[in-house]
């Protein structure tokens, strides 16, 4: 199965995007499944290197490395990134500079479509 989980709001904050983290792991474990995260608006944040988080707090760069870990796929809104001042040189190592046109077709691509 081919899922694709977009996430549009801040990693910290509420926890949409730690919820669909969790899920994209957990479904990046298993063998049947191929799983896609697209990041967009304020997500895009989540890509950020060397977050720092109080102790016991989950940090949504390790988790999302983990989904990689797992070959997952991590695109990111480029149009995002420059509106929010994140140069490459600032993104954690594995996801891809992605577009609009890219999201569209992982759309298309994938059986499931789930957004947070």
């Amino acid at each position: 199965m081919k899922i694709l989980i977009v996430l549009n709001d801040a990693p910290y904050g509420n926890e949409r995007s730690y919820n669909g983290t969790r899920l994209a792991g957990a479904l990046a474990r298993r063998p049947e499944t191929e799983v896609r995260i697209f990041l967009i608006g304020d997500a895009v944040a989540a890509v950020h290197r060397s977050q720092t988080v109080p102790e016991g707090y989950y940090n949504l760069e390790q988790m999302l490395t983990k989904v990689i870990g797992h070959n997952g796929i991590l695109g990111v809104c480029g149009t995002c990134l420059d509106a929010r001042g994140i140069g490459a040189g600032e993104m954690m190592d594995g996801p891809r500079r992605s577009t609009l046109d890219e999201l569209a077709a992982w759309t298309v691509w994938a059986d499931q479509v789930l957004v947070f």
